[in-house]
């Protein structure tokens, strides 16, 4: 029976051999290996590749499908290639430094002589250096931190050193405007600051996305967010004060009258606010009707406006501060705020004439007759004219070409001429007129001397003007 039982065996084997040896079964199994092959494992480079070595030819499509590398964003794209039976991975994108890689062998594959391989392996890895990856420690303004508007700088202080560019680019801010990003403690600390002020009560949310690295190349763990208001400043600004202003030594000082009825000549309406206020300020006055003029600063909360030339004299002005108007923080006033005023301004007048011999005429009323004396055999009458106040050099010369002398009786008078003129001063004319003859035995001369009034009539180039024409009647008569 031994000896049966040996021969049935040794059949059997002898069988098994003749069946492989015809190609019928294979057991031999597939060899393999992964680089890196060690989890923990540093790849050199941004491209280095995984291999995946086989002792055999592989069937390419299904080993393809095999491998599988993926990080914490996802699975990774790459490129797949083939060096005789070894199969190689490129990341599209390149390895990220400090990321940390597994390269999964899951599943069943086939050799190309019908070998099968089942597998469930991982193998984590890193690429260029395993280092730590940086954290936003802290950042100014804090989550909903209340701020104000202007000069603000926001501080962002990560736990590694940084790299400029990429963190640069990685910062998003929902307000717009030029910034300007510095840095500091070894590229740790960045300071953002905006070139221009913020708008109020605003919330204003920041981002400083993933794609932020560290110095070595090692990306931010996450996006980092936030938000503040610029709501610090909540008190409105408004108009506390309008007063005249003289200016004197250098500055302007408070005249201590009322706005409404206290504006003298030479004066500046001074506006005072509650806050400091910004530079729009200097754009936010205006003036009904229009009065030129200039708007300078006094202090952060007040402005004077310095009118070019006189106001009109007994004439309601408006002065109105613009809604518009802004603090230094960038609140507005919100409402047109408007006072009236009559300007403390008198009119022109003539205070005197002069004639020869000290003979005067003062208090000169409308259509008052005045005795005069002509220069015999001339027939000509020099006198001067006293104004209340200066007149500027263009104004001197429109004045004397308005001025003007017509004869009125009798009706047969030849007309005057001006032959002579001269300013003493700014607010005294000398003029000489021809043509002036006294009267006789049988007429009396008389002649109109007309200076001219009103808004249309002479005016000192500072705004001031007689309120009517001056009309004086003048009785010429031959000296003795």
């Amino acid at each position: 029976m031994f000896r049966l039982l040996i021969y049935k065996l040794s059949v059997i084997l002898l069988c098994a051999i003749s069946v492989i040896s015809c190609g019928f079964l294979d057991l031999r199994r597939i060899e393999y290996s992964i680089e890196p092959g060690l989890s923990g494992s540093v790849l050199d480079n941004a491209y280095s590749p995984v291999i995946i070595r086989f002792d055999t030819e592989m069937e390419k499509t299904a080993a393809e499908r095999f491998l599988q590398i993926s990080c914490d964003e996802g699975v990774i794209r790459g490129d797949l290639s083939w060096e005789e039976n070894e199969l190689y991975f490129i990341p599209l994108a390149g390895w990220t430094a400090g990321i940390r890689y597994t390269a999964n062998l899951t599943g069943t594959i086939k050799s190309a002589d019908g070998r099968e391989l089942r597998l469930s392996q991982f193998v984590s890895f890193y690429a260029i250096n395993k280092s730590e990856p940086p954290l936003l420690d802290r950042h100014y303004p804090a989550l909903g931190e209340s701020v104000g508007t202007g000069g603000i700088v926001l501080k962002f202080h990560f736990s590694r050193s940084m790299d400029r560019l990429t963190s640069e680019s990685a910062f998003g801010f929902d307000v717009p405007g030029n910034k300007t990003f510095e840095w500091s403690d070894d590229e740790k600390t960045l300071n953002v600051i905006m070139e221009n002020s913020l708008s109020p009560w605003t919330s204003c949310k920041w981002t400083i996305r993933n794609t932020a690295k560290s110095a070595d190349g090692v990306p931010l763990p996450k996006t980092y967010s936030g938000y503040f208001t610029t709501d610090l400043d909540r008190t409105l600004p408004q108009v506390t004060e309008v007063y005249p202003v003289l200016f004197a030594d250098g500055a302007w000082y408070p005249t201590g009258a009322d706005i409404e009825t206290g504006l003298a000549p030479d004066h500046g309406i001074a506006v005072a606010f509650n806050k400091p206020m910004g530079e729009n300020v200097l754009r936010s006055l205006r003036f009904e009707p229009a009065l030129i003029g200039k708007t300078e600063s006094l202090s952060e909360n007040s402005i004077v406006y310095i009118p070019a030339r006189e106001p009109q004299p007994q004439t309601i002005y408006t002065l109105t501060v613009s809604a518009d108007t802004k603090d230094s923080e960038g609140l507005k006033i919100g409402a047109d705020y408007r006072i009236s005023f009559v300007p403390d301004l008198p009119f022109l007048k003539v205070l005197s004439f002069s004639f020869q011999e000290d003979l005067a005429a003062e208090n000169i009323s409308f259509n008052s007759v005045l005795p005069v004396c002509a220069k015999s055999g001339t027939d000509e009458l020099t006198f001067s004219t006293r104004f209340s106040a200066g007149f500027t050099t263009a104004e001197k010369i429109n004045a004397v070409q308005r001025i003007y002398i017509a004869p009125f009786f009798p009706g047969t008078l030849p007309p005057a001429a001006l032959q002579y003129v001269n300013w003493i001063s700014d607010d005294c004319v000398l003029m000489r007129w021809e043509g002036i003859s006294g009267g006789n035995e049988k007429s009396n001369h008389y002649y109109k001397l007309v200076i001219p009034g009103g808004r249309t009539g002479i005016n000192n180039g500072m705004g001031m003007y007689m309120k009517e024409d001056l009309i004086v009647y003048m009785e010429a008569v031959n000296e003795n």
